[in-house]
């Protein structure tokens, strides 16, 4: 074999070789800072501007640290924002609770001014349903099956807990019962596909997680596996069937291959604006 050819076949496995490694070891690790603009019908004028960080799908565990998570957890804590919101799957495994007295831990460590507030997914609920909504209470940030009022100058924003739609679905028209339906009313679910369900409360803006984005997004074509219904359901702000507007993270960790591909990790920086606003990435 001459020289030239030599070069040229280890320049063609060196590439194959960066091909195969980057969604594994490279994009997967790699969390981007996302800010949307998101316009919320009956958002109240003294709410223009609310600020909600996002975080779901930690997926603790095979392939994601929690050195990881820690700054996950460190970065959401540095940015401004007036409430923080988790929808669920902070950990991996199944029937073992190991990685639910691990991660949360660290989870707990969110702050930000007006609260944080979270709800538990599917995987929580496969390594212990127990152990994990003990672990939501001692964190001090169970929304779940609840309702919280925030107020600003005699206005009120309600932020409702549901559940899993796979595991322990709450029904929206019963969880919102105790709030005003003539004001704005922001609903965590972890599976956006939730939204889709039968209710007639009026949700101005449901906040899910689950699909990852799909974890690879082929360009013109969106993502090929979606754990959803309704393959509109993403990622981004989307409506629901019923016209309820549905943002979807791409989350943090993995699931069924510890791959990405034009999908980065991502924390979700959300600025609520009235309903003329554009519904857009920045």
């Amino acid at each position: 074999m001459d020289r030239r050819r030599f070069v040229k076949l280890c320049a063609l496995g060196g590439a194959a070789g960066f091909a195969a490694a980057y969604p594994v070891f490279i994009e997967r690790n790699i969390v981007l800072v996302n800010r949307y603009t998101i316009p919320v019908p009956d958002l109240p004028v003294e709410f223009a501007g609310f600020t909600i960080v996002h975080l779901t799908d930690f997926h603790y565990g095979l392939l994601v640290s929690l050195r990881f998570v820690e700054d996950v957890v460190a970065r959401a804590n540095r940015i401004p924002a007036d409430v923080i919101v988790c929808t669920g799957d902070y950990v991996h495994e199944r029937n073992s609770t190991a990685q639910i007295d691990t991660v949360w831990p660290v989870i707990a460590r969110l702050r930000a001014p007006l609260g944080v507030y979270s709800v538990l997914g599917n995987h929580d609920h496969w390594a212990g349903t127990a152990r994990s909504r003990y672990w939501l209470q001692k964190a001090g940030q169970n929304l779940h099956g609840k309702v919280k009022a925030l107020e600003r100058n005699g206005k009120r924003l309600w932020l409702a807990g549901g559940g899993d739609l796979w595991e322990d679905h709450i029904g929206f028209d019963g969880l919102l019962a105790g709030t005003d339906d003539r004001e704005c009313r922001i609903v965590l679910a972890h599976n956006p596909d939730s939204a889709d369900t039968g209710y007639s409360a009026r949700i101005d803006l449901m906040i899910s997680g689950h699909t990852h984005g799909g974890q690879v997004n082929v360009p013109f074509v969106g993502a090929p596996m979606l754990p959803v219904k309704n393959k509109s359901f993403s990622n981004g702000l989307v409506k629901a069937r019923n016209g309820t507007r549905v943002f979807i993270s791409r989350g943090i960790g993995w699931a069924i291959l510890p791959v990405r591909i034009n999908c980065y990790p991502e924390i979700a920086v959300l600025e609520l604006v009235g309903d003329r606003g554009a519904g857009k990435e920045s």
